[in-house]
């Protein structure tokens, strides 16, 4: 019987693709309009707090948060309120969104100043009014995760594993000193005593230059990781930096959390977004993507207002090649992002990339039979074994799914990359997991 893998070495050998790495992010011109939907995090969406015909201003409120694992939305740009309505995400669910009408001045609203921090309760209302969460893609309200009590160790995940993406390598770069900022304000109000910065080591210029910066920092550190994916994934990378292993079950009986062994994980543009808010009193209102692939005509990356449409960023990179048919818009990476019908949809707040590729490079090979290779079992960095899931799903079989701990699927995607037959296995995964967990909350399990 063979050794299990540590979850550091397990996942897939991505191969990088970060050719944006060294390009410094150029400053969108204001679009003409922005559709901002009131559902970019985790949680209740928020609520409306404007009408057709408001004027609003950079900064100002436009959605407020609908409960206390959700996240309030601000106005990306200075014009008037075009309408709110309901508007379909590009992952499907229904949220309402307000358009506004772009003036071209980009006004920032008087209302946003620094906030006054003294202690956790005031950090606490400071990230709330940030409107601050996950950046790294997940979307999860930041000041739900930063009440955690009894935590030790702040964790930075600048890893950036997905291919392609290198927003979190410019923010490093370009921004180093509201990450440190951040850092010190975390650290400092939430008293944790420690906190290591992962970064994959294909990043020696973020490397040096942060371990340059907390040399002299007490309690900080900075950790070079492995450089293969999912580094980035919470789990791994609180192994991989504490040699901690995150409880597959919590206290409360749900799957467990970074915090159950004295963690809290927050990406670098994350907490460098909180330095920025520490000094400025700017809310969360735009961000940075990478824009690449074989099928634009200049890949960058480029900070843009929350809500611009895909299609106004891609215009702004130049446009889709001549004598190039684009055969996929990817929002996020090649791993975990999604595939979007079309490019009327707006980017959000956790969005990190938009990825576009020719109809040759986006066409998948035929899939062919399963040989039971198990090599989506050794690449699983949550241990599980995929094969054995989908074939209990395939006979709706509660039990063993449930055996197999299905719930914990991240879906990285390195099952589908390892598997020889190129088989959709992360996607069947993922209806896998959606079936489970729906027989669930029937409560007849």
């Amino acid at each position: 019987m063979f050794k299990s893998l540590k979850r550091s070495a397990k996942g897939a050998a991505v191969p990088h693709e970060k050719g944006t790495a060294g390009m410094a992010t150029v400053q969108m011109a204001t679009p003409a309009h922005v559709i901002i939907p009131m559902s970019m995090h985790i949680g209740a969406p928020a609520e409306p707090v404007v009408k057709k015909g408001d004027q609003v201003y950079v900064g100002t409120l436009i959605g407020k948060a609908g409960g206390f694992v959700s996240a309030n939305i601000y106005s990306s740009v200075s014009g008037t309120v075009e309408g709110v309505a309901p508007f379909r995400m590009v992952n499907g669910p229904v949220c309402q969104a307000v358009a506004i009408a772009s003036d071209g001045q980009q006004t920032v609203d008087p209302s946003c100043t620094p906030p006054v921090v003294n202690d956790k309760k005031s950090l606490l209302a400071a990230v709330q009014a940030c409107g601050l969460v996950g950046l790294g893609g997940a979307g999860f309200p930041t000041h739900v995760k930063l009440a955690a009590d009894t935590v030790d160790t702040l964790l930075i995940n600048a890893a950036e594993c997905e291919p392609y993406l290198t927003t979190d390598t410019r923010e490093m770069l370009e921004c180093s000193d509201t990450i440190i900022s951040g850092i010190e304000a975390v650290m400092k109000y939430c008293n944790i005593p420690n906190c290591i910065i992962g970064i994959e080591r294909n990043k020696p210029e973020c490397i040096d230059l942060m371990c340059s910066l907390v040399r002299d920092m007490q309690g900080v550190s900075v950790k070079p990781l492995p450089m293969r994916y999912p580094q980035g994934a919470e789990k791994t990378l609180v192994e991989t930096c504490t040699g901690r292993e995150v409880p597959q079950v919590g206290p409360s009986g749900k799957p467990g959390l970074p915090a159950d062994v004295g963690c809290i994980i927050m990406n670098v543009t994350s907490i460098s977004t909180l330095g920025k808010f520490l000094r400025t009193g700017i809310p969360l209102t735009t961000k940075r993507l990478t824009v690449e692939g074989d099928a634009i005509a200049k890949p960058q990356n480029i900070e843009v207002p929350i809500g611009t449409l895909y299609r106004d960023v891609i215009e702004a990179c130049g446009g889709i090649k001549p004598d190039v048919e684009l055969g996929k818009i990817i929002f996020g990476g090649p791993m975990m992002g999604g595939a979007s019908p079309s490019a009327d949809y707006p980017v959000l707040k956790q969005n990190n990339g938009l990825l576009l590729f020719s109809r040759k490079m986006a066409t998948l090979p035929d899939p062919e039979p399963c040989i039971r290779c198990g090599r989506c079992i050794t690449a699983c960095p949550m241990g599980l074994e995929p094969v054995v899931i989908v074939e209990a799903f395939g006979n709706k079989d509660f039990d063993t799914m449930k055996a197999r701990c299905v719930d914990l699927c991240v879906a990285c995607g390195s099952c589908t990359y390892a598997c020889p037959a190129k088989r959709p296995v992360a996607q069947n995964m993922g209806l896998a997991k959606a079936w489970y967990m729906g027989e669930l909350r029937k409560g007849g399990k």
